[in-house]
């Protein structure tokens, strides 16, 4: 007896930004395994005795390993039950997507993922300002600022992250902005380039700070909130409003 999994993307936090297919899986599933970014508020979607079973990880806590989760996926597939796999975001970024899909298709469980609104998103909708610009901002780029051990990723394409014209947003990234942004100013990208913090995106606790990758690095390299944050740098964030 083969249960079903479903990938929900639970964006970054906010249950109004859910998709409709999202809440009636969330409603349906037998059990939910949840991010600790995705719970509080969208866990009350969940139907009435579901399991719900937190495997979220965050830098700096006991987490559990992935391996762990990809096994618990699996085990509660093969029971047969209708499992809801909750990630925040979207779940496609920087999500480790990619390890629990290996762990479903090796053990021939069938899956579907439910896209959903990327914290990159609903951090630029909040702060009043779009992430692309025809002639001024027309390349966007994601990328993820903590390896596997939380450190900076090694091999990162420095030039390019360096180009004055895109928008470039750092997923995980509050801790090693320092040396991020020590590097991009070396590959020449001017200290007083434009860049946003927004942590607890969507969120009652919201805040979004405005200000430059300079002084964002100097800030981070002593003070740095516990509330989960992505920083925009790039010529369209010094635009719009911030509450």
């Amino acid at each position: 007896m083969t249960g079903f999994v479903t990938f929900v993307s639970a964006g970054p936090g906010d249950p109004d930004l859910l998709t409709v297919k999202a809440v009636k899986a969330l409603q349906a599933a037998d059990a939910v395994l949840f991010d600790d970014l995705s719970s509080g508020p969208i866990l009350a979607l969940a139907r009435d005795g579901a399991d719900l079973v937190g495997v979220g990880k965050r830098a700096g806590r006991a987490s559990p390993k992935q391996d762990h989760v990809s096994r618990l996926l699996v085990d509660y597939a093969l029971t047969g039950a209708r499992v809801v796999r909750l990630k925040s975001g979207d779940a496609g970024i920087f999500g480790r997507l990619e390890e629990e899909l290996d762990a479903l298709q090796t053990a021939d469980i069938p899956f579907e993922i439910i896209p959903g609104v990327t914290t990159a998103s609903a951090a630029a909708a909040a702060a009043g300002i779009p992430l692309t610009r025809r002639l001024h901002a027309q390349r966007l780029q994601f990328i993820t600022a903590a390896d596997t051990s939380g450190n900076l990723p090694p091999g990162l394409n420095l030039p390019a992250l360096a180009d004055p014209q895109a928008t470039t947003v750092v997923f995980m990234g509050k801790r090693t902005f320092p040396a991020l942004a020590a590097a991009l100013i070396a590959h020449g990208l001017s200290p007083d380039t434009p860049a946003l913090l927004a942590e607890a995106v969507s969120q009652p606790d919201q805040r979004l700070h405005r200000t430059t990758i300079s002084a964002l690095a100097a800030m981070l390299a002593n003070d740095r909130s516990p509330l989960p944050g992505l920083i925009l740098f790039g010529p369209l964030a010094e635009e719009g409003t911030v509450p």
